[in-house]
């Protein structure tokens, strides 16, 4: 078994926690371009887009991204997670960490 990278892993949860951080400060910026009462529904279409995507990462867009596959497209073993364990593969960070991807890229 390789060995797991903390800097890799520490990197991933790094950019995972800014870009959670970015996508409010995104709402705020969208929700100071529209009159006050749209306001909150425009703040709230960025927060919900963070949600659907995230549903589609988890359903089809990890196992895209790296299943065992083509280099252009990956193998659709891996749909909903079926069969992913904590094991690194690709080596680091570990697959427990590339889960929360949709939210550091």
């Amino acid at each position: 078994m390789n060995a797991i990278s903390a800097g890799d892993t520490a990197w991933v949860l790094t950019s995972t926690a800014l870009v959670m951080v970015m996508t409010v400060g995104l709402a705020f910026f969208y929700g100071g371009l529209v009159r006050p009462k749209n306001a909150l529904n425009t703040m709230m279409m960025s927060v919900v887009a963070l949600g659907v995507i995230s549903v589609q990462w988890v359903l089809v867009g990890y196992s895209i991204a790296f299943g065992h596959g083509t280099p252009w497209w990956g193998g659709l073993a891996w749909l909903g997670f079926k069969g992913v364990g904590v094991d690194p593969d690709p080596p680091t960070p570990p697959r427990s960490r590339y889960r929360r991807t949709p939210c550091s890229s």
